[in-house]
């Protein structure tokens, strides 16, 4: 049975994530560590024989660093073998040409507007009532010149229904994205109407198969869990295993 598969990597860690900044949409490069762990994902996925046939990543430098790391390996070592055996396909099936990359402002980090490049402690010092006002309560409080919920969630639909209306049945592909992003396009492709949080570690794969054949018939299909499979969440083993 031919499914599209969906792999949505968060990117590797930057000096950003290190300084504790909120970095939205400003550009942070990977850290020498981050590097390593971009690689190790690479050749993770190459093991496996996680051949993608499209790559869409966010054009941020931390972004942009991970997918090419990621995808080096395969560029210049085909896999030899294919170890899922389920809708695997062969070698030969594969297109020899480099795989490009798609970079899609849909998949940046929301922006946080004036806290962007802050760590808490300064927005702190700089926008003090703000920043109580947002410590003391849960609702959401705007904060100015960010995206909304809503925004986030309008560009997280968006660019599902781009690659529903793209790809088909046999397709695989990789998206590299943010942590804070990850949670709506998640329950974009769960069809909730709510965003959950979501843990991500750096480098963490959160796999779907979908049929996209039946994606989008109304009957009793849409509860078949054959048709709907999730098939990692959150995965980073590939920082922990020995190579």
């Amino acid at each position: 049975m031919q499914f599209l598969k969906l792999l949505f990597i968060r990117h590797a860690e930057s000096t950003g994530n290190i300084e504790r900044r909120m970095q939205g949409q400003g550009e942070y490069p990977l850290t020498k560590h981050g590097k390593h762990q971009a690689e190790k994902l690479g050749q993770a996925l190459l093991k496996e024989g996680w051949i993608p046939t499209h790559v869409y990543s966010s054009p941020l430098r931390r972004t942009l660093q991970t997918t090419k790391l990621a995808l080096a390996p395969f560029q210049s070592h085909p896999p030899a073998y294919i170890s899922d055996l389920t809708n695997a396909p062969s070698t030969s099936d594969v297109d020899a040409e480099p795989v490009i990359i798609t970079y899609m402002d849909d998949l940046k980090e929301f922006h946080n507007g004036i806290f962007q490049g802050l760590t808490w402690s300064e927005a702190r010092i700089r926008y003090p009532d703000l920043c109580h006002k947002l410590e003391s309560t849960p609702d959401w409080i705007p904060v100015p010149e960010a995206e909304t919920l809503q925004e986030i969630r309008d560009r997280a639909h968006r660019f599902i229904q781009k690659i529903l209306t793209r790809h088909r049945n046999g397709d695989r592909l990789w998206i590299v994205t943010h942590s804070g992003f990850l949670p709506h396009l998640i329950a974009e492709v769960l069809g909730v109407d709510r965003s959950w949080r979501i843990s991500s570690h750096n480098t963490a794969m959160f796999e779907f198969w979908i049929d996209h054949d039946r994606w989008h018939l109304d009957n009793e299909n849409r509860y078949n869990t054959d048709l709907w499979q999730i098939r990692r969440f959150n995965d980073y083993r590939h920082l922990t295993e020995n190579p």
